[in-house]
């Protein structure tokens, strides 16, 4: 068995909890990238699961690149109508047939992608309606012989389909926690029975000055729940209120001050307000690529390492552009969480096409730690946490097509 590379390094730096000037960002269920991001995992893991229903294994697919086209509408206070329907087209390679000795066995791939993807909008959205609001479209060819190969060897580890790197980090800032737990708030179910009106398009944008805090929240308002400028109004109030209650669970009095934002563009002299007929942007106002939004860990944050890599699509089985973001988040929080004294923990993955999955060709652990702590038993402890967690890879497949880890 070839064995992982280790390098375990202390860096010199100021925590990022401790910087001065933080951003952070999540782009919420509702926002188109979110929802090109879920239509490439819907079609990943349905055919996923075929595959392991009908063949015994995952075969090769990579299912990444997606693309959402904004449709067109038209909204006023307490009504609106979608005049074009949001185009959604899932691209990328799959095993779309099998040979036998015999012929061919088609796999029936676009009717399995095009309902688990309109399953996902039925569950998740109120207002809007895959089968009136929504065209979901496929341009998906077989895949190269060699990477064919390489993801469906009988090896029992499967066999990395790329060279690439994953990313991960811990703890998160109370800014994170924030920025994350506002979106995820203003989505619940509690929440929307409280406030029908608030969209799904929930986008949270967080700065933090020192101790000062400024959140930004757009929220895609529902038209025909919202008879007038006042209700409208009132709906936003709604909104800042569920934002200063989150802070206030997550930061307590740790700040000098919070401001909360609600639809920063409105100009309702001019008659320019947030409100949408399906609860998202993607009905005129924005379109969406896939892997442009939140990264593994739900959020975009540029004080942080991150991999650029499109989790959301890609084979569970032996793309480590998948695979190596949740693993290397899940190492970081078990080092910061079991070794003591330590500030921040950044882990990162890198693998060579061709490896066993379970045998990155380098994991690279750098922390920031208290003065005077031991660091020779800190560096084998995080390796020994980082050996432990490689050696689950295989059972990583099955966490995230059981939907148990985040992705974006």
């Amino acid at each position: 068995m070839m064995k992982p590379s280790i390098v375990v390094e202390r860096i010199d730096r100021i925590p990022v909890k401790d910087q001065h000037t933080e951003l952070v960002e999540r782009k919420g269920l509702g926002h188109p990238d979110y929802i090109i991001d879920s239509a490439c995992e819907c079609a990943s893991r349905v055919l996923s699961r075929y595959y392991l229903e009908h063949y015994g294994k995952v075969l090769h697919h990579n299912l990444d690149k997606g693309l959402l086209v904004g449709g067109e509408s038209k909204d006023w206070f307490g009504g609106g109508i979608v005049e074009t329907p949001i185009y959604i087209l899932i691209a990328g390679r799959a095993t779309t047939k099998i040979s036998h000795e015999d012929g061919f066995e088609e796999i029936p791939y676009k009717e399995l992608i095009k309902e688990e993807v309109k399953n996902f909008l039925r569950k998740n959205f109120r207002f809007l309606d895959p089968e009136k609001h929504v065209v979901i479209d496929m341009k998906i060819r077989s895949g190269s012989m060699d990477l064919k190969k390489v993801v469906e060897s009988e090896a029992s580890v499967p066999r990395a389909n790329d060279t690439s790197y994953g990313v991960g980090y811990a703890p998160l800032t109370p800014l994170e926690r924030l920025v994350y737990e506002v979106e995820r708030g203003v989505n619940s179910v509690k929440f929307k029975s409280r406030v029908p009106e608030s969209g799904e398009d929930c986008k949270v944008m967080g700065l933090r000055l020192g101790k000062r805090y400024i959140v930004t929240v757009a929220d895609s308002i529902i038209a025909t729940l919202t008879p007038d400028l006042d209700h409208y109004l009132s709906v936003k109030e709604e909104i800042k209120e569920e934002v200063l209650r989150t802070a206030d669970r997550i930061l307590g009095g740790e700040h000098e001050g919070i401001e909360v934002y609600v639809n920063a563009a409105d100009r309702p002299e001019e008659g320019i307000v947030y409100l949408t007929v399906t609860g998202t942007s993607a009905e005129s106002g924005d379109d969406g690529n896939t892997g442009r939004g939140n990264r593994a860990n739900g959020l975009i944050t540029p004080n942080r390492q991150m991999s650029l890599e499109a989790t959301a699509g890609k084979n569970a089985r032996s793309h480590v552009g998948k695979l190596y973001n949740v693993a290397a988040r899940m190492i970081a929080e078990r080092i910061y969480n079991e070794v003591k004294d330590l500030d921040e923990v950044y882990v990162r993955m890198l693998s060579q096409i061709g490896r066993p999955v379970d045998s990155p060709l380098l994991i690279s652990i750098q922390y920031i730690t208290k003065s005077g702590a031991d660091e020779n038993t800190l560096a084998y402890e995080a390796a020994e946490i980082a050996r432990d967690e490689v050696r689950k890879m295989v059972k990583l497949q099955e966490l995230i097509l059981e939907q148990k880890v985040s992705l974006f």
